[in-house]
């Protein structure tokens, strides 16, 4: 058998990549609008069509490598990746930019599921495995952590293209490590793709989070909003309802009988829904409130996310000492600790205050992560280790846009409910969001705009309080969740015995 451990080294490679291209786009979206002269709408469509393709694509492209090799379709993503990069970064306008991005949105679907069910694979043994996938989800949080870093010094250098094209070298490195060390590994009895559950699956959850990112914008009151909403729910329930009745389905839905493999898809899904609009309202409060810079934003947040690198590689010795339930609910305990500090920041910070609590809200989220991946992976049979790897992934990807949608809009709410303009300023953008106000500011005259952006901060603090108290309630609801629903789940999950595990 080829060096697992050179075999893990590669899957991390791509999953720090694919995390890394997650963040630095969000500090290039400035320097489209003037560049391209991308609209406001075709803006929007730039962030979210990656995120589209992939969620859409993910249980398709998992059980795609369950039967045409793991290895084999790593790599084809990987080549896919770096050639979609490039056409990202010389895309000559916003439209040529929006298909490139959903270009790199299928690409890196067929890589997520590709590298979890490669290490399932590898590592037969339970200790090696929980470790393994403890250093894979490190590296996934080391990329996000380090992510506005990369983009913040290419954009101090380079053009915005610049972003993209770092991944060309990285994606080389895969395709030709790839090559020479991943084995190949597919499930023999997989049976044919079912396509009509391909089309449910990619329509109902790419419905389901459009209807979540248009209810962030347009409040649900909109017609439309709920139409896409209901269309989505019901594709997703179609899409159910035909996996059991097929005899090679895309998803076994049996696998959510096992309290294993459901509390971890659920905890999993509840957390990012917490953590995901915080992580953006942070980024938001140190450039906006506290006015620095993108780059000392980025390097402000690198801590939590090496500690949560650190959390994953020291959850598979903790299972030992605290069961898989009490490590997932310390983890959110301890991330339900770090908002309850965020609800008390003001606009001024003493950074070395708020380090230690980063970092321990960062390694909490190593330590949930790591554990509820570990338990979705070991409890589906080894065959379809893919195809449990996209559900996991898919969970995520939809806990995310609905936590950015509905804690998203209780910060706007606040911020809204507490902004007190200055006389002589109009409402319109400055009511709309903190990013509005200082847009606004700018065309005033000094005294002005000095009050109405302390103004805004103050209201946008204010927000800050509220969005963090309900996150940490949320968190500590969902740690309470996760030490009864994943009781009695061994702390070593051998595969004999998951052939049982049905409770």
């Amino acid at each position: 058998m080829k060096n697992k451990w050179s075999c893990l080294a590669i899957a991390c490679l791509a999953t720090l990549l694919l995390s890394l291209d997650l963040t630095v786009l969000h500090l290039a979206l400035p320097r489209l609008v003037t560049d391209l002269g991308a609209s406001s709408t075709q803006l929007l469509w730039i962030g979210d069509m990656y995120g589209f393709a992939l969620a859409g694509l993910l249980v398709t492209m998992g059980n795609l490598g369950d039967r045409i090799g793991r290895k084999r379709l790593l790599l084809i993503g990987a080549a896919a990746f770096g050639a979609a990069s490039v056409v990202t970064a010389y895309a000559p306008n916003a439209e040529l930019l929006i298909a490139a991005r959903a270009l790199l949105g299928v690409a890196g679907a067929t890589i997520m599921p590709s590298t979890l069910s490669i290490i399932r694979n590898m590592f037969t043994d339970p200790g090696e495995r929980t470790a393994a996938i403890g250093i894979w989800s490190g590296m996934s949080a080391a990329g996000f952590a380090v992510g506005p870093i990369v983009g913040g010094l290419l954009l101090d250098h380079f053009w915005w293209g610049s972003v993209f094209l770092i991944n060309v070298p990285i994606m080389v490195l895969v395709l030709v490590g790839g090559a020479l060390v991943l084995p190949e590994s597919r499930n023999p009895h997989a049976g044919r793709l079912d396509l009509i559950s391909v089309a449910l699956s990619f329509t109902g959850v790419v419905t389901a989070i459009y209807a979540v990112k248009e209810a962030a914008h347009k409040g649900l009151e909109h017609a439309d909003v709920l139409v896409t909403g209901v269309a989505g729910v019901l594709l997703l329930g179609l899409f159910v309802w035909r996996q059991t009745r097929l005899a090679e389905p895309l998803i076994d839905v049996r696998l959510f009988g096992r309290r294993a493999f459901s509390a971890s898809i659920v905890t999993n899904m509840l957390a990012i829904f917490a953590m995901s609009a915080m992580m953006l309202m942070f980024a938001w409060y140190l450039q906006l409130v506290l006015g620095w810079s993108p780059l000392q934003a980025g390097l402000a947040q690198l801590p939590g996310g090496l500690s949560g690198a650190v959390g994953g590689i020291l959850a598979a010795r903790l299972i030992q000492h605290l069961g898989r339930n009490g490590v997932v609910a310390l983890g959110l305990a301890m991330n339900a600790g770090t908002f309850l500090y965020y609800s008390t920041l003001g606009t001024e910070l003493n950074y070395l205050m708020l380090l230690p609590i980063m970092i321990i809200g960062g390694m909490g989220v190593g330590f949930a992560f790591t554990v509820n991946n570990d338990n979705v992976l070991a409890t589906a049979p080894v065959q379809r280790a893919g195809a449990a790897a996209a559900v996991s992934e898919t969970a995520f990807e939809l806990g995310g846009a609905l936590g950015i949608a509905i804690l998203g809009t209780v910060l706007n709410s606040a911020y809204r409910a507490n902004l007190v303009l200055p006389a002589g300023v109009p409402g319109g953008a400055a009511r709309e969001s903190i990013a509005g106000a200082v847009s606004t500011a700018a065309a005033l005259p000094p005294d002005q705009a000095e009050q109405l952006v302390r103004a805004a901060q103050t209201a946008f603090v204010e927000g800050v309080h509220l969005t963090s108290l309900v996150t940490a309630g949320l968190l500590a609801v969902v740690a309470l969740l996760a030490l009864v629903g994943l009781r009695g789940v061994p702390k070593v999950i051998p595969d004999e015995v998951l052939a049982r595990a049905h409770s």
